[in-house]
C-alpha cells in the first residue's frame, strides 16, 4: 500500500486523505480559534463584545466543524464494501445531480452546484450513496473545483479500479458572484475522465446524454 501511495500521492494531490500518508496537520485549539474569529470581526470594523457578536466566535468554529469535516474523514472508508454478486452487470453506473457546497481555498467563500459521477465497474459495484458521500468528503475541505472534480475520479479509482470514470461538476462561485467580477450567475464546469471514458468518445457523448437528456 506504500508503494501505492507514493506513486499516486502527485496526482491525489494534498486534499486526498490517505492513511498512510503525512501525518495530520496539528490544530489549534478551539479558543484559540475563537480568538482569530474576533480579530476578524474586529478587523472588519465591529466591536465583537457587542451583544449581537458576543457569541459570533463560538458559533463560527461550530459552523467550521461542519463545514470542513471532510479534514476527519476518508473517502477510502466510504469506497470500501464492493459488492460483486450484480448478475454479470458491467455498464456504465451513473449517479447524477449530487448537490455540494464547497469553500474557494484563495477567499474561503462557498462555491456550490452539482455533481455527476458515472463509472464502468470491474471488480463490483459500491452502494449508490457511496458517490454521493465521496463528493461530499472532498466539498468539506478548502476547494478549487478543478482539484475537486479530479481527487473524486482518483479516489473511485484507487478503491474500485474501474474501467471508466467520469466526473462532471458545474457549480457556481462567490468569489466571482459577491466580489471581484461580481457576475451572478457564472457557472464554470470540470471534467475527469479515465479508461473506457478516455479512449471512447461515443461513451463521453452516451455519459452527457445521460447527465442531460434523461431530465
Amino acid at each position: 500500500m506504500d508503494a501505492v501511495v507514493k506513486t499516486l500521492s502527485p496526482i491525489l494531490g494534498r486534499n486526498l486523505k490517505v492513511k498512510e500518508a503525512s501525518p495530520k496537520q496539528p490544530r489549534p485549539s478551539r479558543e484559540e480559534a475563537e480568538d482569530a474569529v474576533r480579530v476578524l470581526l474586529s478587523w472588519a470594523g465591529d466591536d465583537p463584545t457587542r451583544e449581537g457578536l458576543l457569541e459570533t466566535p463560538k458559533r463560527v468554529v461550530k459552523a467550521y466543524d461542519e463545514l470542513f469535516k471532510g479534514y476527519d474523514q476518508d473517502a477510502s472508508e466510504m469506497l470500501s464494501k464492493v459488492f460483486e454478486d450484480v448478475d454479470g452487470y458491467d455498464d456504465m453506473v451513473l449517479v447524477r445531480d449530487i448537490p455540494f457546497v464547497s469553500h474557494c481555498e484563495h477567499h474561503m467563500v462557498p462555491f456550490f452546484g452539482k455533481a455527476h459521477v458515472a463509472y464502468f465497474p470491474s471488480e463490483g459495484v459500491v452502494g449508490l450513496s457511496k458517490l454521493a458521500r465521496t463528493v461530499e468528503v472532498f466539498a468539506r475541505r478548502l476547494q478549487t473545483q478543478e482539484a475537486m472534480t479530479a481527487q473524486i475520479a482518483d479516489a473511485i479509482e484507487l478503491s474500485l479500479k474501474p474501467r471508466g470514470i467520469a466526473v462532471l461538476i458545474e457549480a457556481e462561485h462567490m468569489c466571482m458572484s459577491m466580489r471581484g467580477v461580481q457576475k451572478q450567475g457564472a457557472s464554470t464546469v470540470t471534467t475527469r475522465f479515465t479508461g473506457v471514458f478516455s479512449n471512447d468518445p461515443t461513451e463521453q457523448v452516451r455519459f452527457f446524454t445521460m447527465v442531460r437528456g434523461l431530465k
